[in-house]
């Protein structure tokens, strides 16, 4: 159960703490004292979603701390299951802070984890019933939810809804690939052209450079051929004028001749060869080199061309080789795909047929714990409605077939007739606001009886609801605070005197700012508080006797229960 919260920093209040415990505590006030954001503080350390708006105006942080005791082994489970420390007394402390900036710090007995673990551990722990619950029941496609709740099929509502995912990513692939057939073939034809004309360009990398420098030799052709020719003629020489390697081999003539006589010479003979050698190679390649400006007065043009059809397709694909080459693998690659979808196609089909057969196995399981516990669930809503002074309802929970959809192959509908001889109609068409209220607390009495939270907590449950009615959810609410911890903020005074403890919220303003205190009530404050809530701010001495009295009786009444 829920022992002790402490609050700092959140809307209106900026520090505040309390304890609980157990059975029924009534949490009453003047209004805007910040009854309601006691909710949003509690929710918010339940891991549940806040935004920036819920800080203390001008505070860069704020947090709330819950401390539990007692916890059951459903708790400790998930305690382990996530690792957090598992204290041998029973006790627990989830605490988070909210930054400004968006940021969360969340924690577990000190461990610091995300807030989906905080979350998933506090919905054993808690269950919160808002003011904007009851008006769920409005909504048929809840009503399924509240069925599973009952006949305990959660994991066979989680295995279905797994596979169910599944199945739809599996449809979604095949509408995926199933293009519409003119588009496929608009595409088909696109991809074609622009793989043929990327391929006819022959790109390969480095060729622009290639043909830019090529195009620059070719425009300087007569300039590199006369400096050409002029080398040459200085290594080879050229009518009756030698060039260098005829005066190196006359000057290798001429040493050899004498090495008999200045052997020391025979090194120079060597260095004279190696610097002919060198010559006649470098004269071969100059002479290479002005064969390849010995070209066709054509070859300027086609290289003019290639250059403008690489800048017109980079224009389209991309500026350099590499990104036109890239482009082009991509466009095989989605022709690849769309031609070979077929594949694809049944390979998914497959997939699809057996997942859909998963599906609804698992469907029908869900189908039969349904159709075996709705008349039951029926029949324990009817019996606390009559409780809950509705003697005459007549509420079935009607099932019928439906298609395959996210929550099984059948829909569920709550039907209520709350006069005798009328036809029962969907619960959203006749329930009024005070006949919601007490269906869903009877809905959640007959829910936490199969395996509910440790502690409920109902925020103006008695929406709607005076007289005899708000009578019987007062002592609805005792009797169920009698197996599990129940918080409940209330306006009904015929409510707030059946609390085993009573808290009082109030408000101040200091300085510009408002301030909520929580205080827990004496007898004497008690009866005030219900004559207040009554009479008005200022009741007389039999009104606070006849606040007094109601508190008697309802004392009488948890005795006799």
């Amino acid at each position: 159960m829920l022992s002790h919260l402490q609050i700092e920093n959140i809307a209106i209040i900026e520090k505040a703490q309390t304890e609980f415990r157990a059975g029924l505590n009534i949490l009453t006030g003047e209004t805007g004292a910040g009854k309601s954001i006691l909710i949003d503080a509690i929710n918010a350390v339940s891991g549940a979603k806040t935004s920036r708006e819920l800080l203390r105006s001008g505070e860069a942080q704020a947090g709330v701390t819950a401390a539990f005791q007692d916890i059951d082994d459903r708790a400790r489970a998930i305690l382990t299951e996530i690792g957090a420390p598992v204290e041998e007394d029973g006790s627990l402390v989830l605490s988070r802070r909210m930054y400004k900036d968006g940021r969360n710090a969340c924690f577990i007995n000190g461990m610091s984890v995300t807030v989906s673990m905080l979350r998933k551990l506090a919905m054993s722990l808690i269950n919160i019933h808002g003011q904007r619950d009851s008006q769920t029941l409005l909504d048929p496609d809840s009503h399924i939810d509240v069925l599973d709740g009952f006949c305990c099929a959660e994991k066979d509502r989680a295995a279905f809804t797994d596979a169910y995912r599944r199945l739809k990513a599996i449809e979604k692939e095949i509408r995926d690939l199933t293009l519409d057939e003119a588009y496929k073939a608009r595409r088909v034809d696109l991809l074609t052209y622009q793989i043929n004309e990327l391929e006819a360009a022959g790109i390969e990398p480095g060729m622009l450079e290639r043909l830019r420098h090529r195009r620059n030799v070719l425009r300087n052709a007569e300039k590199v051929r006369d400096a050409l020719r002029e080398a040459l003629f200085a290594l080879l020489g050229g009518g009756e004028e030698p060039g260098a390697e005829a005066l190196l081999r006359e000057a290798e003539r001429r040493v050899v001749s004498v090495t008999d006589i200045a052997k020391m010479l025979s090194v120079v003979t060597e260095r004279l060869e190696e610097a002919r050698d060198t010559v006649s190679q470098a004269s071969s390649m100059l002479d290479d080199a002005l064969s390849q400006l010995d070209t066709d007065g054509n070859e300027t043009e086609e290289i003019e061309e290639k250059l403008d059809l690489l800048y017109r397709l980079g224009k389209k694909y991309g500026p350099t080789e590499e990104e036109m080459l890239s482009f082009l693998a991509d466009a095989k690659a989605e022709l690849a795909a769309i031609t070979g979808a077929q594949e694809t196609l049944e390979r998914l089909e497959m997939q699809r047929q057996a997942c859909f057969e998963e599906t609804v196995q698992l469907a029908a399981v869900l189908s039969e714990k349904r159709q075996a516990g709705g008349e039951r669930l029926a029949g324990a809503i009817r019996e606390e409605l009559k409780f809950l002074d509705m003697p005459n309802v007549a509420f079935l929970c009607e099932i019928t077939p439906a298609e395959l959809w996210e929550k099984g192959t059948e829909a569920v509908q709550f039907l209520i007739s709350a006069n005798p001889g009328e036809t029962p109609r969907p619960l959203g068409k006749v329930a009024s606001g005070g006949e919601l209220s007490r269906i869903m607390l009877a809905i959640k009495t007959v829910l936490n009886a199969k395996d509910g939270a440790a502690t409920l907590i109902f925020d103006e449950i008695d929406q709607g609801v005076s007289g005899a009615a708000a009578g019987r959810i007062a002592e609805k609410l005792s009797s169920l605070s009698r197996r599990t911890q129940v918080l409940c903020i209330t306006h009904s005074a015929q409510i707030a005197a059946f609390a085993d403890e009573h808290k009082y919220l109030s408000k101040s303003v200091k300085n510009g700012k408002t301030y909520t205190e929580i205080r827990a009530l004496d007898a004497e404050e008690r009866a005030f508080e219900l004559a207040r809530i009554n009479y008005g701010s200022s009741p007389s001495e039999t009104q606070l006797e006849s606040a007094r009295q109601m508190i008697r009786r309802a004392d009488e009444k948890k005795n006799e229960g």
